[in-house]
């Protein structure tokens, strides 16, 4: 390490101060040049040569683990994966990780009663079009997160309407019912159930008037 800052610092400063500084002889830093790359240095090049490779055919997603496998599996080469790690911080890389700070989605609004569980935890549904279920999820992707809404039939099991946007705002869970009610023109009795929490800048009364004709509609925190 100390023949390394020489090194990068012999431009601004002599080779003599410096190695008096570092407690180090001139003779020790000229034999340690004249030494070229030791065989660890070499390997460490090689490895980050298959690393970048195999980070750049993951679409630049994988992490540490995955490369580690990859080694492993592809390359019959078993590394460390803290070696890994820092090779893949030395050029300046990293994965794309679901793991972390946990975003949320919805926040309980704790002013407003909960709404009446009108389906009482049974989520079934013997005909379609009976009972909807809505929740958010977030999506990671290479340019940030992006949030979905859904709202799934929950006799068919499938997506009746959907939205994504990369913020948080009304239109989000709006626009999902919407397509929903729009695609599926549901009948009168629909019940809409989604999870307890609010949305900034959510208008309950007008968006109720908008949507609940003929629908029993669970809001969040309404």
């Amino acid at each position: 390490m100390k023949y390394r800052l020489i090194e990068a610092e012999k431009a601004e400063h002599r080779i003599s101060r410096l190695c008096k500084v570092l407690g180090v002889t001139r003779q020790g830093f000229y034999a340690w040049r004249r030494r070229g790359p030791s065989l660890r240095q070499l390997g460490d090049a090689e490895l980050a040569r298959l690393i970048v490779t195999i980070y750049d055919g993951s679409l630049q997603t994988y992490g540490a683990p995955r490369i580690q496998l990859e080694l492993a599996h592809e390359h019959d080469l078993h590394v460390g994966r803290k070696r890994i790690a820092r090779l893949m911080r030395d050029l300046g890389i990293e994965g794309v990780s679901r793991r972390g700070k946990k975003r949320r989605t919805t926040v309980p609004d704790p002013k407003a009663p909960p709404a009446p569980d009108l389906v009482e935890r049974r989520f079934v549904a013997e005909a379609p079009d009976q009972l909807w279920l809505a929740d958010l999820t977030y999506v990671p992707t290479l340019e940030g997160y992006l949030f979905l809404a859904v709202v799934m039939d929950m006799c068919s099991r499938k997506i009746v309407g959907w939205s994504m946007r990369d913020d948080l705002k009304a239109e989000l869970v709006v626009d999902a019912l919407a397509m929903a009610v729009t695609r599926r023109r549901p009948p009168v009795g629909l019940v809409h159930h989604s999870d307890r929490g609010s949305q900034p800048e959510f208008k309950r009364p007008s968006q109720r008037c908008r949507f609940t004709r003929g629908i029993v509609v669970r809001w969040p925190a309404c």
